[in-house]
């Protein structure tokens, strides 16, 4: 599946079936920032062979609101662990980041490098340091070559644009296939986001790495922020793995005067969470998994994660085989020790395992109550296993 065109170009970015977006939304360029926001990618030698990994976005006032999200793991990377002590959410001016080093399991070192990264950004960027996220996404457990990122944040800071969307989405990528980055006005506001994943994808808090921008009047961000996360992000699974860098920011000067439109906000980060699904390491098929007749909404999304990490039903995506008793497994695996009617072919519809069709729906009645939920997920392909047996040689 094709999650972007080339930079610059148009984009048709709500064509997934499984996103809604609002009335009269229009799509934009996405290098094009929202208003008031300036953003670049540039190369320090991280990743090698030229490509950008330092990332810059920054609001141009200081007169905004903002919301941070970050990964449940307990091994959090040191960039997390600084977002959580030493800045303040909700008046977060910029973010820096840079992609091939997680800056993860590297001790005091890590921390201290991380908060060098910051301050380098808010001395470039003439803002406080607390003002300023740090973010970082690679190889977890090699130290910081911390002198070649400072020097790639100066020089970040001096390409800024309003529209440096394209080159901030392209500065994130590791294993991701191509940058994802989205811009849509709908009433009189501007949602523009860039997010980056392929592996190591199943938040529980957050998601990988993603940024948001708006002009629109945003009272309460971070209650916006977890709504629209947990219809898409919190939805995802590539491989069941939870990361230690996930991280969520979003930005909103209401300068436009107006509100976020209903479910503007939803279908841009949902449209976000199945580029990162559909570029999953090796993917080449997303499947939704949809539960319903749950006793209870819990039991539902255990269920349909059951169904979305199986590496089982995984291969039977790749491999276009309706095998239905494989999440027929899943689902009673999930289900352990309850009773569950019998799981005949009349509960479990899986027909467009077999299709032609690059988002297949496989659903499954319990029979148990009223509640339901979905997860979708991403196939298992020999790519997946290639990428990552030589990740790091």
């Amino acid at each position: 599946m094709t999650t972007q065109q080339a930079p610059g170009s148009r984009q048709r970015f709500f064509r997934s079936r499984w996103v809604a977006p609002p009335a009269g939304v229009e799509e934009l360029d996405p290098d094009r920032l929202a208003p008031g926001f300036r953003a670049a990618g540039t190369a320090c030698g991280l990743k090698g062979g030229g490509e950008t990994d330092v990332g810059l976005v920054v609001c141009d006032s200081d007169d905004l609101r903002s919301a941070l999200l970050l990964t449940a793991n307990a091994a959090a990377a040191a960039p997390v662990r600084v977002c959580r002590e030493e800045c303040d959410p909700g008046a977060i001016r910029a973010a820096v980041v840079n992609s091939g080093n997680a800056n993860a399991a590297t001790g005091e070192r890590g921390y201290a490098d991380a908060l060098a990264m910051r301050d380098a950004a808010a001395d470039a960027l003439g803002i406080p340091p607390r003002s300023v996220a740090v973010a970082e996404t690679g190889v977890i457990g090699v130290p910081l070559r911390i002198d070649d990122v400072v020097r790639g944040v100066a020089a970040t800071s001096r390409r800024l644009s309003e529209r440096g969307g394209g080159e901030l989405a392209r500065a994130i990528m590791t294993t991701d296939r191509g940058p994802k980055a989205c811009t849509a006005r709908a009433g009189g506001v501007t949602v523009s986001a860039q997010a980056k994943g392929a592996g190591m994808i199943e938040p529980g808090f957050a998601t990988m790495l993603c940024f948001v921008q708006t002009d629109a009047e945003v009272p309460e961000p971070e209650t916006a922020l977890r709504g629209a996360v947990a219809g898409s992000f919190e939805r995802i699974t590539v491989d069941g793995q939870l990361s230690t860098n996930d991280t969520v920011l979003l930005q909103a000067t209401g300068a436009a005067g107006a509100p976020l439109p209903a479910g503007l906000l939803e279908a841009v980060l949902l449209q976000l969470a199945l580029a990162v699904v559909a570029d999953g390491e090796g993917a080449t098929r997303v499947g939704r998994a949809h539960v319903r007749g749950a006793a209870t909404s819990e039991e539902a999304e255990r269920v349909a994660r059951a169904i979305a990490n199986s590496p089982l039903v995984k291969t039977a995506l790749y491999g276009r085989d309706a095998n239905w008793g494989r999440i027929a497994q899943a689902a009673g695996m999930a289900l352990a020790g309850e009773r569950l009617a019998e799981l005949g072919a009349d509960a479990i519809d899986a027909d467009e395992l077999a299709g032609a069709l690059q988002e297949a729906e496989l659903a499954i009645v319990l029979g148990r109550g009223d509640a339901g939920a979905y997860v979708y997920f991403s196939d298992l392909t020999p790519e997946y296993i290639r990428i990552n047996a030589e990740y790091t040689t």
